[in-house]
């Protein structure tokens, strides 16, 4: 099953999509995120923030800056203070 994935911004939705796994860059090291992980909630650090879109597919970076990540019912939500792109 696919895991809800959004990246928001105090200014805007940067993305809202269905994707396989993401790896957050967090204060106490990076996380993986797959559909159903156990509610959790984290603050994240500058770096790079790596989204697969396949089980074996090649992950897509997005380089972001500071904020918290949210794992809910609902999926894996990371508010960014900035995110470059």
């Amino acid at each position: 099953m696919a895991l809800h994935f959004e990246l928001v911004t105090p200014a805007r939705l940067v993305r809202s999509e269905e994707v396989h796994m993401v790896v957050i860059p967090g204060t106490e090291g990076e996380m993986g995120v797959l559909h159903g992980h156990a509610p959790f909630m984290t603050t994240i650090k500058d770096g790079p923030l790596k989204v697969y879109r396949t089980e074996n597919g090649a992950p897509e970076e997005v380089r972001i800056q500071g904020g918290f990540a949210e794992v809910g019912a609902n999926g894996l939500t990371v508010l960014a203070e900035h995110v470059e792109g």
